[in-house]
């Protein structure tokens, strides 16, 4: 159906995986930013046709053509097959080529267009891709970073003209993958990768031994996440059908073995590693939508049975980190905030201000003794005001920051735990997105992380803690942005509930009535609609368009109601926010209906079609990526590998008949009438394991036929048709990929 639970828990992060992924990590260039990472085999097709996974032996060095993104062949069943199956594939396989033929005849009509826009996007993306440099993680007197598929080793003193290159993704026998995540030993021996390409939503994991001559020791397949519990003592959770429910531990030296560890039961969990940030504790999360468990890993005995913090409780959301023989929990524990800051332990709070919750869907940050960690125990260190959501957080010796967001604006939160006091800081007001960047030191005195939006580039910040201030990093000379100005609304919907809206246009434009208007909307999940900085945001704002950013309910933009107000049988209402969003805008003077268009990708389709069936004349034109539109009939069909996971979000239409009527009552396929649409654009991908590709085709059939029939009963002056076109890609997979594959789409 859409994202999985880890998209909540990450940089859903955005979103790679922005806090998991950050300790004892290199971020990568490209990391997937909104889905998990993809399915990477090794196979051997040296001996047969019938390629079979096999696992490289120590010390080897994989050839390219091991590298497959697809399962081994499987022998076709010699039964008969069922007739309506047969029926089924035939339609499917009769409507793509029908929308394959439709799209390579009407292509054409665009090449010039396409042409220079890629050319811009290219000029953009040289002007500001190149003076912002990869990250760097430094262990010790080492610093290593990743560029272009190389892997550098430099000293922290020699500056990085003398970095010497370990290994490459060539090397490996992998150029064409990307590096999704990387784990380096705490003695700097190992260094675990994983490698995914764009076509599939599981990684492979690589294991170097590193040294004079790095050499490859162990090649996992089908890994989702990784951490070391020790030198030479590496955990790992395996995925399988967009599932990650095992958890393993296997080793290096002495006795080299594997074995299971975890294995979680439930079908709506999802598993996931983390280590704290002191490297005391490795934890098994186990997540829901609604409630999760954690284990912990003592990383000073890592062979011995995971241990329980609290056993799973409805409701119950948390996350762990330790400090000084304390865990500290954030968490849903508890009622929550509802007014302004609380503060426990005599802390004091000096500057009142607003705040908010991103992919830890937590409302409270709670302590509790290692020995007596169940929630009966879980003391209030500090609450957050209503409507206010945690984006990332990080624990040092002597504080933690909280990066937090209110009504659009972003905070900074330092919470020392030797003053017992809390400093607030308000970013920038341009600024929508935060990059935190690996602090692996935990005595440092400096936090650096980055800001940007849409039509912003990330600039680096830095806080002192000492100097207990905010400074501006300045890098190399990137243009910079000026004649961009931000505007935050407020739209009351049809309930009065007031919805935030983020707008930006060319400073320089006159009578924006006029303009052409690009409004964005997600509203699913508890995820905040992505607006890290794009190309092509950037070259619509020169070209004299406006882009909107609707907040509407469903999202997590302000905290974990807001998500509550919009799932479920609350759906419409994130339909009715977007609907005021729009007029809002166009009685403002942000464009007019003519000018309109509407952009949504994955589960945002399920309201930016809703819309088109109920209010068509608010738009001229969509376009949507991957859409989710046919949510009754995916919702209905167990055997897809998210719909249990997903009955968290949507209901479950099989055993509730309210739930049943209420998803048809605004599901996009089942709403679609005779009358005047906008006209659609659809990318969508032929191997989509979230998106059924075959509920995108039978959409766009009959969107297109209702159109027509529509066109046919009318006669009236100036009546015209609306262009429904499909790109079915080849390749891709339902997560972000490569700069280039990004630019072609």
């Amino acid at each position: 159906c859409c994202a999985g639970l880890r998209n909540l828990l990450q940089d859903w992060l955005s979103f790679s995986a922005k806090y998991y992924c950050k300790h004892n990590l290199l971020q990568t260039v490209s990391p997937c930013r909104k889905i998990g990472p993809s399915k990477c085999h090794i196979l051997d097709c040296s001996k047969s046709p019938s390629c079979t996974h096999r696992t490289a032996p120590p010390g080897s060095i994989l050839p390219c053509r091991f590298f497959s993104c697809k399962e081994g062949s499987k022998v076709p069943s010699k039964r008969k097959q069922n007739t309506s199956t047969v029926t089924s594939d035939l339609l499917h396989k009769n409507l793509l080529k029908s929308e394959q033929k439709n799209w390579n005849d009407i292509f054409p009509t665009y090449k010039a267009m396409t042409k220079r826009i890629k050319k811009k996007l290219e000029e953009l993306h040289n002007i500001y891709t190149l003076t912002s440099g990869s990250p760097r993680m430094r262990l010790g007197d080492n610093v290593y970073f990743e560029e272009n598929g190389y892997i550098f080793l430099a000293k922290a003193d020699d500056g990085e003209g003398n970095a010497e290159i370990l290994f490459s993704l060539e090397d490996l026998g992998f150029p064409d993958a990307f590096i999704q995540r990387i784990r380096i030993s705490p003695d700097q021996k190992y260094m675990a990768i994983s490698l995914k390409s764009e076509n599939s939503e599981e990684a492979t994991c690589i294991i170097m031994k590193l040294g004079n001559l790095p050499v490859v020791e162990k090649v996992i397949p089908s890994v989702f996440s990784f951490e070391w519990a020790a030198n030479d003592v590496l955990y790992y959770t395996t995925q399988k059908n967009l599932k990650c429910q095992n958890v393993f531990m296997t080793t290096f030296t002495y006795q080299k073995h594997t074995k299971l560890v975890y294995t979680e039961q439930d079908a709506r969990f999802f598993v996931d590693l983390y280590c704290t940030k002191d490297r005391r504790f490795l934890t098994i999360n186990s997540n829901s939508k609604t409630s999760s468990e954690v284990w912990l890993v003592d990383c000073r005995h890592p062979f011995e049975p995971p241990v329980l913090v609290q056993a799973r409780t409805v409701g119950v959301i948390y996350h762990i980190e330790h400090r000084k023989d304390q865990l500290y929990i954030l968490t849903t524990y508890g009622e929550p905030a509802e007014y302004k800051a609380i503060l426990t332990d005599n802390y004091i709070h000096r500057i009142n201000f607003d705040t908010h919750c991103k992919s830890y869907r937590s409302s409270k940050l709670m302590k509790a003794p290692v020995a007596s960690s169940g929630k009966e125990n879980w003391q209030l260190v500090y609450a957050l005001e209503k409507k206010t959501k945690l984006v990332d957080f990080e624990m040092f010796s002597d504080d933690c920051i909280m990066f937090l967001k209110n009504a659009g604006h972003l905070y900074l939160n330092v919470i020392s735990f030797v003053s017992h006091s809390v400093q607030s800081i308000k970013l920038p007001t341009w600024a929508c997105e935060f990059e935190l960047e690996s602090h692996p030191e935990l005595t440092t005195s400096t936090c650096y992380f980055q800001l940007s939006s849409p039509v912003h580039p990330p600039k680096r910040f830095a806080y002192s803690f000492k100097e207990n201030n905010l400074i501006e990093q300045a890098v190399q000379e990137v243009p910079i942005i000026t004649n961009c100005h931000t505007t935050r609304l407020l739209a009351k919907s049809k309930d009065e509930t007031l919805v935030p809206i983020t707008v930006f246009h060319n400073k320089n434009s006159k009578e924006l009535h006029r303009r052409p208007l690009l409004v964005h909307v997600y509203g699913a999940y508890g995820i905040d609609l992505n607006m890290s900085f794009k190309e092509e945001k950037l070259m619509l704002i020169e070209e004299g368009w406006i882009l909107a950013y609707c907040h509407v309910r469903g999202g997590g933009e302000q905290g974990l109601g807001w998500h509550r107000d919009g799932c479920q049988h609350n759906k419409l209402k994130g339909l009715h926010d977007l609907r005021a969003c729009i007029r809002l805008l166009h009685q403002l003077g942000f464009s007019q209906p003519k000018h309109t268009a509407l952009a949504a990708a994955s589960a945002g389709g399920v309201l930016a079609g809703a819309l088109s069936n109920t209010e068509p004349a608010l738009i001229r034109a969509m376009v949507l990526q991957a859409p989710f539109v046919d949510v009754l009939n995916t919702m209905m069909k167990t055997h897809l590998p998210l719909t249990i996971e997903e009955q968290e979000e949507w209901g479950n239409p099989l055993e509730d008949e309210k739930c049943m009527k209420y998803i048809k009552s605004y599901c996009p396929y089942q709403n679609i009438k005779p009358q005047c649409y906008p006209s659609v654009f659809i990318t969508a991908y032929e191997n989509d394991e979230r998106i059924p590709l075959t509920g995108i085709l039978q959409y766009v059939q009959k969107l297109r036929k209702a159109a027509l029939d529509h066109a046919s009963r009318t006669s009236k002056k100036g009546n015209w048709i609306p262009n429904i076109i499909l790109y079915v890609q080849e390749n891709g997979s339902h997560c972000d990929s490569s700069w280039e594959h990004s630019l072609n789409e």
